[in-house]
């Protein structure tokens, strides 16, 4: 009896041997400081999140999760930068609308596949841009904003950041308001205005706050404090369904033309041949983490919408995104700069 025990020992220890060194630090992932990309400069909205899943997750994993921010084309370095990483999960890339939606109707040469070579983890945001007017603008809702546009065609300048959600939101909505698909007869008139391109959001509200341009769609979270303290007039939202923070202005698809939507939205993603057992552990630790109540309730106190969660809908959603965008883009004739 002795001898078979032995036997079976010494032959489970040689079964053992033969095992790549790969599943055994699977089994114990993570072992080590993890590190999730932002393609972005620190202190926007992107950095925001990343920054506040990252602590939420490190407590989920117990270990460390360090942001480190790689900005430049509009997110496609960073992102671009976190694909050629070891596939072991101890990467993880920061996705949004811009580098995994936007990006493929600009440019040609994005050097990935959003829908290929990611496995998209979950989604952790996503926010209504706010179309939003200096006090000086001569209309005061968003009915009276598309008559002066018609009334006026090309005489109201608007700002916007090239490939930023808002660009996309505006474009959306002029191409929406100059069809009569899904919209009245009284909303089928042509939306001609011309754009003011900035570098940044920062120098596009400073002109907007100085009445140097009278309107623009921006993110939810930038324009509230404006919009409290009657700085700028609030016209209407970007998403579906009103905004809790914006409970007064209604949104572009209640407001006459239905589907409407143009969203800010980010996620967590790892690169494809990630090993699925680790894939699947980060997986759960971020829904996990995206269900701590501090999470939501200060995502919710910024106007911002926690998603379904999990890397089914969130796969998904950036495949219909990808659908969308790049149609819009090339109807509006953006062209890579």
């Amino acid at each position: 009896m002795t001898k078979r025990i032995n036997r079976r020992v010494a032959a489970a220890a040689a079964f053992a041997c033969l095992l790549p060194a790969a599943a055994w630090a699977q089994a114990d992932f993570p072992n080590k400081p993890l590190k999730l990309i932002s393609p972005f400069p620190a202190g926007g909205t992107s950095d925001v999140m990343a920054r506040m899943i990252a602590e939420e997750l490190g407590k989920q994993l117990k270990q460390p999760v360090v942001v480190e921010n790689i900005g430049g084309a509009g997110g496609v370095i960073g992102t671009d930068r976190g694909l050629k990483a070891a596939a072991d999960g101890y990467t993880l890339i920061q996705t949004g609308v811009g580098q995994n939606a936007v990006a493929h109707g600009i440019s040609k040469s994005v050097p990935y596949d959003s829908n290929r070579d990611f496995i998209h983890l979950t989604q952790v945001h996503s926010g209504p841009n706010v179309l939003v007017a200096h006090p000086s603008a001569p209309f005061n809702n968003f009915q009276e904003f598309l008559a002066y546009g018609r009334a006026n065609p090309g005489k109201l300048n608007y700002g916007y950041t090239p490939a930023a959600s808002g660009h996309m939101a505006m474009e959306l909505l002029k191409q929406t308001a100059s069809t009569c698909v899904g919209a009245r007869k009284e909303n089928c008139k042509p939306l001609f205005m011309v754009g003011i391109p900035y570098r940044g959001g920062g120098p596009m509200m400073v002109d907007l706050l100085g009445g140097q341009i009278p309107v623009m769609f921006i993110n939810q979270d930038v324009a509230l404090q404006h919009v409290k303290a009657g700085k700028l007039k609030a016209l209407a939202v970007s998403s579906l369904a009103r905004n809790p923070l914006y409970p007064d202005v209604p949104t572009i698809h209640e407001a006459g033309f239905p589907g409407f939507s143009a969203l800010s939205w980010s996620g967590i993603s790892v690169a494809k041949g990630t090993p699925k057992p680790v894939a699947d552990k980060l997986e759960a630790a971020l829904v996990a983490a995206m269900s701590a109540p501090a999470i939501r309730q200060r995502m919710e106190s910024q106007g911002f919408v926690v998603p379904q969660q999990g890397s089914h809908a969130y796969t998904g959603f950036v495949a219909r995104e990808l659908d969308r965008w790049p149609r819009v883009i090339k109807v509006a004739g953006i062209k890579e700069e």
